[in-house]
């Protein structure tokens, strides 16, 4: 499911931005990417304290524009889940503690 999310952003960092939300917010860059990342990551937060039924809806949100902003500062999604399959091998305290 991911994978063709990140397809469809791909695809659509070509399309006309007057048509597509996705192609919008790249051409606002990283900053306009994380502006709107962190507003959404904002109502995900209000949501998980205050309005159980908006949760989900609010997670795909920070989903879809954390993958955005990943695209924006040209960083592969699928480095990411390489980062996390190499982290299944360790306790997340160890790995944290390898980085310090």
């Amino acid at each position: 499911m991911l994978d063709s999310l990140v397809k469809i952003i791909r695809d659509r960092k070509k399309s006309d931005a007057s048509k597509s939300y996705t192609s919008k917010l790249l051409n606002q860059g990283i900053d306009g990417c994380i502006d709107k990342l962190q507003e959404e990551f904002d109502e995900l937060k209000y949501a998980l304290k205050h309005e159980k039924q908006n949760i989900v809806h609010e997670t795909s949100d920070v989903i879809y524009h954390l993958l955005v902003s990943l695209e924006s500062a040209g960083i592969k999604f699928e480095d990411v889940l390489i980062e996390l399959e190499k982290r299944k091998k360790q306790s997340g305290i160890d790995e944290k503690n390898s980085r310090i």
